[in-house]
C-alpha cells in the first residue's frame, strides 16, 4: 500500500527557531567569539517561548557550534552556524551507542594484543601519531587526524588481520564517534593524555594495563552531550 498520503511530519518548533538563528548569524556576519542575542531577546523577536529558543541553542551546542557561558551568554565557537540537519543528528544519536559498544569490544582487545605483539616499528608509529596529535592540539585544532593515526597504529600493532578487517568495516562510524568526542570542550588534551598511557602500556608489554587504559579511554569517548540530548522534549 502506498504511503504517499500518510500524515506529514511537522517540523519541531525549535528546528524552525534554529534555522532563524542560523540565518540571523549569517546575515549579521557573526564569527567565532561573537555573542548571540540573549534567549529572552531571541524569544521576543521570534515570537516564541524561551523554551523553544533554549532547545535550539542546545542543538547548536551539541553540534559544537556554540558554547553557553554561565551568566555570560552564548558565543559562537566557529565562524558559521551551518551544520547537519536535525534529522541526521537524531539518527547519529540513535546509532552512536552501538558504535561505542563495538569500539570498546574491538579496541580493548586490540590494545591487549598490541602489548603482546608490538614491534619496534609499531612503537615508532605510535609515537609519530602522538606527536602529530600534540602538534594539532598546539595549533588550536581538535586532533582528529592524530587520533585516527593513533588508533590505526594500535590496530596495526595487534597484528590481527581479522580484527583489522572488523575495524575497517565500521571505519565511517568510528569517524563519527571520534568527531563527536573531540568536539567536547577540553576533550582533545584529555584524549592525548589517555593515548600516551595506552602507548606506554603497549611499549612496556603490559597487556592488562593496555586493555584497561584503552577501555578507560573509550568510556571517555562515550561521554558526549549528544547522548544526553532529547530531540523530542516535552
Amino acid at each position: 500500500m502506498s504511503d504517499a498520503l500518510s500524515p506529514m511530519a511537522r517540523p519541531r518548533l525549535y528546528e524552525q527557531v534554529l534555522e532563524r538563528i542560523r540565518a540571523y548569524a549569517a546575515d549579521a556576519g557573526l564569527r567565532a567569539g561573537d555573542r548571540l542575542p540573549a534567549e529572552r531577546e531571541l524569544a521576543q523577536r521570534l515570537g516564541v517561548s524561551r523554551a523553544s529558543v533554549k532547545q535550539a541553542i542546545v542543538v547548536l551546542a551539541v553540534q559544537g557550534l556554540v558554547e553557553t557561558r554561565h551568566g555570560g551568554g552564548t558565543y559562537l565557537v566557529r565562524d558559521t552556524l551551518a551544520a547537519e540537519p536535525v534529522d541526521r543528528l537524531v539518527e547519529r544519536r540513535r546509532r552512536l551507542p552501538d558504535v561505542l559498544d563495538a569500539r570498546e569490544a574491538l579496541e580493548t582487545k586490540l590494545a591487549e594484543l598490541a602489548a603482546m605483539r608490538r614491534t619496534d616499528d609499531d612503537l615508532v608509529a605510535l609515537e609519530e601519531a602522538l606527536t602529530f596529535m600534540a602538534a594539532e592540539i598546539s595549533d588550536g585544532e581538535s586532533g582528529i587526524e592524530g587520533d585516527r593515526r593513533f588508533h590505526a597504529a594500535v590496530t596495526a600493532a595487534a597484528h590481527s588481520a581479522l580484527l583489522a578487517e572488523f575495524m575497517a568495516s565500521i571505519a565511517d562510524q568510528i569517524t563519527e564517534s571520534r568527531n563527536e568526542s573531540l568536539r567536547q570542550p577540553g576533550r582533545p588534551p584529555r584524549s592525548l593524555d589517555q593515548h600516551i598511557r595506552i602507548a606506554e602500556s603497549i611499549r612496556d608489554r603490559n597487556p592488562t594495563a593496555a586493555a584497561t587504559a584503552m577501555r578507560d579511554h573509550l568510556r571517555t569517548v562515550a561521554e558526549v552531550r549528544l547522548l544526553s540530548w532529547d530531540p523530542n522534549p516535552t
